[in-house]
């Protein structure tokens, strides 16, 4: 895009150089000439100190992305006794925490399948998945496909008659639902050891907000409690809230 606009600005620059000499005495031209090599040093010593700072940004970026891995790798793990499928969910899970995602509950129209919002934004259910999507698990596709098969089954919450690959799958109660069908529905308890790598964890925040999130094999401060990739508005992080909120679902679901 760039390489595009300099090509163009210097095709016309030539042509009104060529255009303006014909009509200027020597004196004349040979001032017209220096100016025209003037604009052309700034114009390549701008270009230069831009390339210089888009650089730096990406660096910035690099450095962000580098001092969220460092915090990750320091904190302690546990090597549950669980399946590679929910170990490797868990790593896709802090694969993708990323603080600047920007919280928008929106409703988004987006592709089928293997549709996504933008991928700077997004909420808790997005985080559940794009974290089985690395896993080659399309929970857009296999949500609707059950939705569309057992449709009375589902919650009807939102006053909904028909399916909706746009937003079935982005529905807290729906992911429930879908998992405690197609995978395994755990027992809620207040014991943190019972909450294991690569579980699903849903919460009831405030009595009226549903609430999702992955259980990873990094583990809090004091030791006592797996940490959870999330997003209730702060990004997709990794936080230590497992019995922040009150639990209502605890499920695994391998595909």
């Amino acid at each position: 895009m760039g390489i595009t606009i300099l090509f163009l600005i210097v095709l016309l620059v030539v042509v009104l150089l060529i255009a303006t000499l014909t009509k200027l005495s020597i004196w004349q031209k040979l001032f017209a000439v220096l100016g025209f090599v003037g604009f052309f040093i700034v114009l390549f010593v701008g270009l230069f100190i831009y390339g210089i700072n888009q650089g730096k940004m990406t660096g910035r970026e690099e450095f962000a992305e580098n001092a969220i891995e460092n915090q990750i790798i320091k904190k302690d793990s546990v090597a549950d006794d669980v399946s590679d499928f929910r170990k490797k969910l868990s790593q896709k899970a802090l694969s993708i925490i990323d603080p600047s995602v920007r919280y928008t509950p929106d409703y988004v129209s987006i592709s089928y399948p293997n549709g996504d919002v933008p991928s700077k934004t997004g909420v808790c259910t997005d985080v559940v998945i794009r974290s089985y999507r690395k896993l080659g698990i399309d929970l857009q596709k296999e949500v609707h496909e059950d939705m569309r098969a057992n449709f009375s089954i589902y919650p009807k919450n939102w006053g909904a008659t028909k399916t909706d690959t746009n937003i079935d799958h982005r529905r807290v109660p729906n992911l429930e639902t879908f998992f405690t069908r197609k995978g395994k529905k755990l027992k809620v308890t207040q014991n943190a050891d019972d909450y294991k790598t690569g579980a699903i964890v849903t919460w009831m925040i405030n009595d009226k907000l549903p609430h999702i999130g992955i259980v990873t094999n990094k583990l809090s401060k004091d030791g006592k409690r797996r940490l959870i990739v999330h997003n209730v508005g702060g990004g997709q992080v990794l936080e230590d809230c497992l019995f922040k909120y009150t639990i209502v679902g605890h499920f695994v679901y391998e595909g």
